[in-house]
Formats: structure tokens, C-alpha cells, sequence
């Protein structure tokens, strides 16, 4: 069998795949801060999670995907103080946001969907776990990893160990630093005024966790101390990840993570997304613009995740066309009705079983996505080219390898049942009007008809057995 490839973050290599325990993949993806609505550069980083383990399944692999949400932190605690209401109350209003939002993209769910707060017990337990190893000092209240204590540190981020020894010195207190501050990183911070209400009791006294711990103690929680697959935006890379190692790995004294993946930034209309630039986007902003759930998912996922996203409106539309260009053939094999068979179609089965093992090198070549685009729509132009020769044996085995590829791409209609039948009286009423007043030559009707139904979504098709219509 094919061997699945992977680019792994940490030895900056591709490599084979091995699961630690067979059959089964142990994966955790960076999840939302829930202090607003998730932009969509966080939902690269999403749908990258999503086609990563939609291969996986693919490939026959049972995968437990946990996926965090981080419901306290700097940001949620000064938005929850600005609006003068709980953190709890604050963050309730964006979990369910993000979890209608995938659902939104196709984003299957996580097995767990772990949230900071609830917690806190395992992160004072690691903290203590690490301070015990001679890991942690105290300063002001607050307890920080000591870096020098683990000379590993900055490997994953591929920091200059010389520069990293002389200038950690200091200590950050903030969740979110650069790479110019790799220093002693805050585990658990005193409280102060500015926290309100938000804080626990511990052994170090009333606090709350710092950011980076948080990750640390869901993952180890609900896929053990050592698993399989970390993933993220490049972004986590440092400081979030290189922390994430140095806490596991100096509390349990054995290897966290096996494979490190990380998705490349997304920029709108070639520059850096920002309010300012009237470039950012939620999906809730682009949807409102008209655009689909389905061309959005499309532009963020064919694009290899190791490359920049330049992400446009121009670009959804593009996404839009070759979708329903997918749609459109599926929509006609589903018409055919033929029982001959012919050497066309004993060709057609060849380029189809051609196209499954080219579309298999393709997704397990480090996702290369483009690619297996690009195998899927050769076998179309291919199919198309004697498309009125294809019997019903050759339909099927082509339906079969196009849901296969949905089943990863998960952006194209191939299964009546997916479609929403609620308003098929009314569209079967509007057809039947609209052949009507083109029978008495009311063309100006009959267009306005159309037009109708365009409007609902609904495009019809003139054809020598009748009128056809779809979903667009």
C-alpha cells in the first residue's frame, strides 16, 4: 500500500508517516481564541486540520482529533471587562459562533472540543510536575519556565542556541511575544485588579494560567503524554509550540509529539489582512457578500498549505466555476441510462482506475492538493470528450471516484439527499408555468420565470427529454 508523506516542522524534512499505535492517529489542532469571531486566516488553519484528516481517514486510519478552545487569556479577560459581563457570558457567544462556522465550511467536528476553564486542575498539576523537575521559578506571584534548564528548546523554531543563551535572560508575561523575546514564559500568572473575577486558587497562589500551558494539559489530557500529530498556523510555530514542547517533554521526560505541521500565512489582495486595509474578513462578512460556503472552503483548501494563501474575491469565484463544473458533470452522468459496453468505456475505466492511484500520490505526497485537483478535472475534459458513449457501469465507477474525492474535499454536491427538497413543489410549479408561457410564445414571462428561479438558486436546463434544473 501507499505510504502516507509528511513535512515535519521539527526535523524540517519530509517523512513516512507511522502511527504510534496501528490503525490510529492521536491529532491536536490549535482551536480559537474566543474573543471574537475567527478571521478567515484562521480558518486556512482550520480547513488545513480538516484535509489533513480527511487523508488520514482516506487512507484508513481511525483519527481522534481534539481540537482546543482557549476561553481565558489577556484578550478574552480585557473584551469580557469592556463589556461589562462575565468571562463566561463573553466567550458562550463566540464558542457557538465557531462551532456554526464549521459547520458552515464542512469542517467535520473534533471527537473533543476542550475548553481552557475547564481545565485547570491539569495545568497546576504539570506546573507542579515541572517545578518539582527544577524546571519553574517564582517572581512577583507568578511562576516561569526556566529555558535554560531545557537545552532542547528552540529546536522546533530553529532559534541560534548561542543567541538564545545570551539573550534569555529576561521574562515575559504576556501570552503572545516574537521571536526577538525568547525568555523565561509565564505558566501561571498572579493575579492582579485587571483580572476582575477571572482567577483560582492554587499552590502558587490566586492566579490564572498563562496560554501556553493550557494547550499542554488538554492534549495530554485527551491523547497522552506522547502522540502522533501537532498541527497549526505558522504563526504557533513560536513562541506558542516551542513552549508547548519544553513543558511536556521537561514534566514527563519523553517525547511529546512525533509530526509538527504547520500552514502558511493567508494574505487578502496580496497584502497582510487588517482592519485598517479594509481587507479583513470573517466568513460571516463574506457570506453576506453572496458568496458560497462551498467556493469559500474551495479557495482555502487547493492551494498547497506550506505556500502563502493570497486570498481574493476574484479568487472565490474562480472556486465557484470549477465547482460547478464538478456539479454540472455529475448532474449529467446521473442522466445516463445506457447498458452497452464499448472499448470507450473499458477505456474510460482504465483512466478512472488511473485517476485513483494519481489522485492517492497525490493527497498522500504532504497533501498535495493542486495536484489531485488537477488528476480529477484530466478526467473530466477526458470524459467529456465521448461523454454520450458512457453506459451505466463506467457512471457509476466515475460517481464513486468523484464522492471519494469529495469525502477530502467535501466542497462539490454529488448525493441527492444532500439538497434541501423542501422547496421542490414550488420549483416543479415554476417549471411547469414557465413551459406553459413559452407554449403560448410569452417569451417576457417565461424569462421572468427564469429569473425567478435563478434567485432561489435554481438553474434550468433545456434539454431534447425535458426541461432539467439544479441547485447552483
Amino acid at each position: 500500500m501507499k505510504e502516507i508523506v509528511l513535512y515535519n516542522s521539527l526535523t524540517r524534512e519530509k517523512e513516512v508517516f507511522k502511527p504510534i499505535k496501528e490503525g490510529e492517529v492521536g491529532m491536536y489542532s490549535c482551536g480559537p481564541t474566543v474573543y471574537n469571531y475567527a478571521h478567515i486566516g484562521n480558518f486556512r488553519a482550520y480547513v488545513f486540520s480538516d484535509l489533513l484528516r480527511r487523508v488520514l481517514e482516506d487512507y484508513g486510519y481511525n483519527v481522534k482529533l481534539v481540537m482546543n478552545l482557549t476561553d481565558v487569556d489577556d484578550k478574552t479577560i480585557k473584551n469580557s471587562k469592556e463589556n461589562h459581563i462575565s468571562l463566561n457570558e463573553y466567550t458562550k457567544k463566540y464558542k457557538e459562533a465557531f462551532f456554526e462556522d464549521i459547520k458552515t465550511l464542512g469542517i467535520k467536528k473534533a471527537s473533543v472540543n476542550p475548553a481552557a476553564t475547564d481545565h485547570i486542575k491539569e495545568m497546576i498539576d504539570i506546573i507542579e510536575l515541572l517545578k518539582k523537575n527544577g524546571h519553574t521559578y517564582e517572581a512577583d506571584g507568578s511562576v516561569y519556565f526556566k529555558i535554560s534548564t531545557f537545552p532542547q528548546y528552540g529546536e522546533l523554531a530553529n532559534l541560534d542556541k548561542q543567541e538564545l543563551l545570551e539573550g534569555a535572560s529576561g521574562r515575559v508575561l504576556n501570552d503572545e511575544y516574537d521571536k526577538e523575546n525568547a525568555s523565561d514564559f509565564v505558566l501561571w500568572k498572579a493575579y492582579t485588579e485587571e483580572d476582575g473575577d477571572v482567577y483560582w486558587d492554587s499552590p502558587f497562589g490566586k492566579g490564572r494560567p498563562g496560554w501556553h500551558i493550557e494547550c499542554s494539559a488538554m492534549s495530554c489530557k485527551y491523547l497522552g503524554k506522547h502522540f502522533d500529530i501537532h498541527t497549526g498556523g505558522v504563526d504557533n510555530k513560536f513562541p506558542h509550540h516551542e513552549n508547548e514542547i519544553a513543558q511536556n517533554e521537561a514534566a514527563f521526560n519523553e517525547k511529546f509529539v512525533n509530526y509538527w505541521l504547520h500552514c502558511e500565512h493567508l494574505i487578502v489582495d496580496g497584502e497582510k489582512m487588517s482592519k485598517s486595509k479594509g481587507n479583513f474578513y470573517t466568513l460571516r462578512d463574506l457570506l453576506d457578500k453572496g458568496l458560497s460556503k462551498e467556493a469559500i472552503r474551495y479557495s482555502l483548501i487547493n492551494s498547497h498549505y506550506r505556500k502563502q494563501l493570497n486570498f481574493t474575491i476574484e479568487g472565490i469565484k474562480q472556486s465557484q466555476s470549477a465547482i460547478d463544473r464538478v456539479n454540472d458533470f455529475v448532474f449529467r452522468l446521473k442522466d445516463i441510462n445506457k447498458t452497452d459496453t464499448n472499448e470507450i468505456n473499458d477505456k474510460l475505466s482504465k483512466e478512472i482506475d488511473e485517476a485513483n492511484d494519481k489522485f492517492s500520490d497525490s493527497v498522500y505526497n504532504d497533501l498535495n492538493i493542486s495536484e489531485a485537483l488537477g488528476v480529477l478535472f484530466t478526467l473530466i475534459k477526458n470524459a467529456n470528450t465521448s461523454f454520450d458513449s458512457i453506459n451505466n457501469e463506467t457512471r457509476d465507477k466515475m460517481i464513486k471516484f468523484i464522492e471519494r474525492v469529495n469525502n477530502i474535499i467535501n466542497c462539490f454536491k454529488i448525493n441527492d439527499e444532500e439538497e434541501n427538497k423542501d422547496d421542490e413543489e414550488e420549483i416543479n410549479k415554476l417549471i411547469e408555468e414557465r413551459s406553459l408561457a413559452k407554449k403560448e410564445k410569452n417569451y417576457q414571462k417565461a424569462d421572468e420565470i427564469r429569473n425567478k428561479l435563478l434567485s432561489m438558486g435554481i438553474e434550468i436546463m433545456d434539454t431534447p427529454q425535458g426541461v432539467k434544473w439544479k441547485r447552483k
